[in-house]
């Protein structure tokens, strides 16, 4: 659980141009002035004041920033600004913007396609999980702007689909997820093949290691611009840990998905994450499950949903911390806790963006408690920490938790009205917790296949009889 050391901010040696107060003094293109105020985008948030007149000036800028500080239109409105006019070959994109997910990549093209549009640039994505024929010909017939996830992009530039040599801006939008995913390889691969004189504007939540390598090998004279603390210290975030009986974990954290209001709760594995949706539907409440294991139109789907309030619950491996946007979201549950202060940053920072206020509550059992008090201290959180039980009322002004309507969903199965399914509901439903039982499971396992062959056994015997 040890968090990674970062490096100290490298000092600019040339200093960058002043903050501005207003979009009005950056002298951006009058189409994007007047897209910015369509989109009712009035004043700039602190990253922006701060990188957008070095980036606009040709800059390499070296930007900390948590999720949700809108650092998009950061570095979106000066690579537009310094694209527009321009016109891309075939294959040849002239603005590249990396990203670690699929779910950012979706997110930075549909924040940036207004200003776009209005420039009369074309926008193109490359990410895994979809058709990479299709993202061949958008790049074959043209487009200014590539937005793109490392291995993808990988892919296409194998297939002499897209050359990099006409890029003159780069940006790596969460440059320390993309290393924490294990794409370091492909970007730097990636750098190689951008102009070498060209811009690079790089941001992080975090600064580690890896990070300061493509600092230190790509950014060249950078201005620096760290307006965020860690994400964990922002103001307008709440931390919560709950302290909780561990055969009471199933029904907390049933109660709390019951409030109003949506909710995103994390658990570790993709099996426990569509355990609990299951029970969760069970129970009357609309739960959605968001996992690597799902098609990328099936997530797509599934966070549209979540958006609209179709779906009141998202229930998460770490996925969908990777970048996942959710206007509003003043909740984040960790039913299991994160492995480490980074993990805990990243989910934490779904909610309390741009300014918003938000919570983030941590279930954590007996066996848990030194692990996590460890983390919350690496992460420079300090949190409340509550014992609470179902159906208390401080559970209730914390987390807006309720009793759920006990109606199962349509195609949805009512979970086990047995006082004893609850209490074993732990490892049922593949909550991880470090006092959990390995023998335990072991052993539900060997009931299991025994199960099957005394089926299997009395199968065989049918036939025979019939025969």
């Amino acid at each position: 659980m040890n968090a990674k050391r970062e490096f100290a901010l490298p000092e600019t040696t040339t200093p960058g141009p002043p903050p501005v107060a207003s979009f009005a003094d950056l002298g951006l293109p009058p189409e994007l002035e007047r897209t910015l105020a369509e989109q009712a985008v009035q004043e700039p948030f602190p990253i922006q004041a701060v990188t957008l007149p070095a980036a606009l000036a040709g800059r390499d800028v070296l930007g900390r920033a948590r999720t949700g500080s809108g650092k998009t239109l950061a570095f979106g409105l000066a690579l537009l600004a310094r694209t527009a006019g321009r016109r891309a070959a075939a294959k040849r994109p002239l603005a590249l913007v990396l990203v670690p997910t699929r779910e950012l990549a979706q997110q930075v093209a549909d924040a940036l396609d207004p200003y776009a549009a209005a420039l009369g640039l074309r926008l193109a994505t490359a990410v895994g999980g979809l058709h990479i024929g299709r993202q061949a010909t958008a790049l074959k017939a043209g487009a200014e702007v590539l937005i793109a996830t490392p291995g993808r992009l990988a892919d296409l530039v194998g297939r002499r689909d897209c050359r990099l040599d006409d890029v003159r801006i780069t940006v790596l939008d969460e440059a320390d997820q993309m290393c924490d995913l294990g794409f370091l390889p492909q970007v730097l691969e990636i750098l190689g093949q951008v102009r070498p004189d060209g811009q690079r504007l790089l941001f992080s939540a975090t600064l580690d290691k890896n990070v300061d390598r493509l600092v230190h090998e790509h950014l060249e004279d950078p201005v620096v611009a760290a307006v965020d603390a860690a994400a964990g210290a922002v103001t307008t975030m709440e931390h919560h840990v709950l302290h909780v009986h561990g055969a009471d974990k199933q029904r907390t954290a049933t109660e709390i998905a019951a409030r109003e209001g949506r909710v995103l709760m994390f658990l570790d594995t993709k099996h426990a994450v569509d355990r609990f949706t299951r029970h969760l539907r069970g129970s009357g409440i609309r739960a959605a499950a968001l996992h690597s294991g799902k098609s990328q139109p099936q997530r797509t789907h599934t966070l549209e949903q979540f958006q609209q309030g179709e779906v009141t619950v998202l229930v998460a491996t770490n996925v969908a911390a990777r970048g996942i946007h959710v206007d509003a979201l003043d909740l984040v549950v960790n039913v299991d806790p994160p492995a480490d202060a980074k993990d805990y940053l990243h989910r934490g920072g779904r909610t309390a963006r741009a300014g918003e206020s938000g919570r983030v509550v941590t279930l954590v059992t007996a066996g848990q408690r030194k692990d996590v008090s460890r983390l919350m201290t690496e992460a420079g959180v300090r949190p409340t920490v509550t014992a609470v039980r179902p159906g208390d009322a401080e559970l209730a002004r914390i987390t807006g938790a309720r009793q759920p309507s006990g109606v199962p969903l349509p195609g949805s199965t009512a979970p086990a009205a047995d006082p004893g399914a609850a209490a074993g509901a732990a490892t049922t439903l593949g909550f991880r917790g470090r006092g959990s039982s390995p023998g335990g499971r072991a052993k539900e396992s060997r009931k299991s296949a025994e199960a099957r062959k005394l089926a299997e056994a009395r199968r065989a015997a049918k036939v025979r009889r019939g025969r």
